[in-house]
């Protein structure tokens, strides 16, 4: 029966990249996702498949089937704050850029919901298709779910899929511990604006800045064991518009990652300790403030292993590894904190020879996989009960 679905979703192709690629010309951010938004309810409503929003709108929740049990099928949509250089005839104009595959997630889930649709009297529960939006900032899962996203039908088991750039096309891999926790901060620093010509005039926040970024490196090397999978990174780090000032404020935002909850803990902490300590050495004032506090993603073992199982199935050439364990984050995870949960990587290599990571202006990845993609997602729906 699989291999058919994956026959169906193969026949579909040339569809799937006409839509991945009006999706990727359109990238939006965060919770502001206008356009996208419209083109997934278009094909809702051409399909004439039953959906809601939430989020001011910039969410949709379709529903296929019928029963007492609910699965949760997620595919996020936003994109990132970044000018596009890949080169693509389809390449994003606008600014900003899917730099990490959501355009395909979307693509891969409406292709779904195509295929559930002619099944639909073959489910053997509810499914809810969740287009998600604010992945990126780690806020879409808790909005969605703060609006009642697993309430009426109360969801029972949750599934999400993400295309890697650096694992060949039919390759999926899957885990128990997937990806890290993530803690979001935001160091805002005050000192002393004054003429660059007399610096002893005043407090630079740029100085202690510099000073705080630098100990925060040292607390990952010299207070984690080596063996802790953990990362401090600070992608951010602003202060001032000209060169003949020292400016007011500084501001430097960073994220925290480990598969270690009361690691995590300790060195939230001592983060708050070591701004603290710094900002009053230099006689200025600080603040940490928590953006975003995301938890580990742990999935279902059992689940895996009968989605895995039908995968193989749907087609026996997949290469279908485990172990999948990625010091990335996503916020998938609040679902999978929540019910039983399983998130399978899926392989979109490009076929060329310069391979950039995701988050790279110039990544590219193989539209080959979307065919597998929407299979995947349709497999799970027919196989859960």
């Amino acid at each position: 029966m699989y291999s058919s679905i994956y026959a169906e979703s193969k026949e579909m192709y040339n569809e799937l990249v006409e839509w991945r690629r009006e999706l990727h010309k359109i990238p939006e951010l965060g919770l502001e996702l206008p356009k996208t938004v419209s083109f997934v309810k278009k094909k809702m409503m051409e399909w004439d498949i039953p959906f809601e929003t939430k989020v001011n709108g910039n969410s949709v929740i379709g529903y296929i089937g019928a029963g007492d049990k609910c699965l949760l099928l997620r595919a996020d949509m936003d994109g990132l704050p970044m000018r596009e250089e890949s080169q693509l005839s389809f390449a994003s104009q606008n600014g900003n850029m899917h730099a990490c595959g959501h355009d395909i997630h979307t693509t891969a889930l409406l292709g779904a919901a195509k295929i559930l649709k002619k099944h639909e009297k073959e489910l053997k529960g509810k499914i809810k298709l969740l287009f998600q939006p604010g992945e990126e900032t780690f806020e879409g899962a808790n909005a969605v779910i703060a609006e009642g996203v697993m309430d009426n039908p109360r969801v029972d088991a949750a599934f999400a899929t993400h295309v890697a750039s650096n694992i060949p096309v039919g390759t999926i891999a899957y885990g128990t511990m997937t990806g890290t926790s993530v803690f979001g901060f935001k160091i805002t620093i005050t000192g002393k604006g004054t003429h660059g010509a007399m610096p002893q005039n005043g407090i630079d926040p740029i100085n202690v800045g510099v000073h705080i970024y630098q100990a925060l490196q040292e607390l990952i090397a010299r207070e984690c064991a080596p063996s802790k999978e953990v990362t401090l990174t600070i992608g951010q780090f602003n202060a001032g518009t000209v060169s003949n000032v020292i400016p007011e404020t500084g501001i430097l935002q960073g994220t925290l990652r480990t598969f270690d909850n009361e690691l995590k803990q300790l060195l939230i902490v001592r983060i708050k300790e070591i701004v603290n300590h710094i900002a009053n050495a230099f006689h200025a004032k600080s603040t940490v403030e928590v953006l975003t506090d995301i938890p580990v993603l742990c999935c279902d073992e059992k689940r895996n292993m009968e989605i895995a199982k039908a995968l193989s199935s749907m087609n026996a050439k997949f290469n279908i590894v485990s172990g999948l364990h990625t010091t990335g984050s996503d916020d998938f995870a609040v679902f999978a904190d929540k019910v039983p949960a399983s998130y399978f990587m899926i392989g979109a290599k490009a076929d060329s020879d310069n391979i950039y990571a995701h988050h790279n202006p110039k990544v590219c990845f193989n539209e080959q996989a979307l065919p597998i993609e929407a299979a995947v997602y349709s497999c799970v729906a027919l196989e859960w009960e």
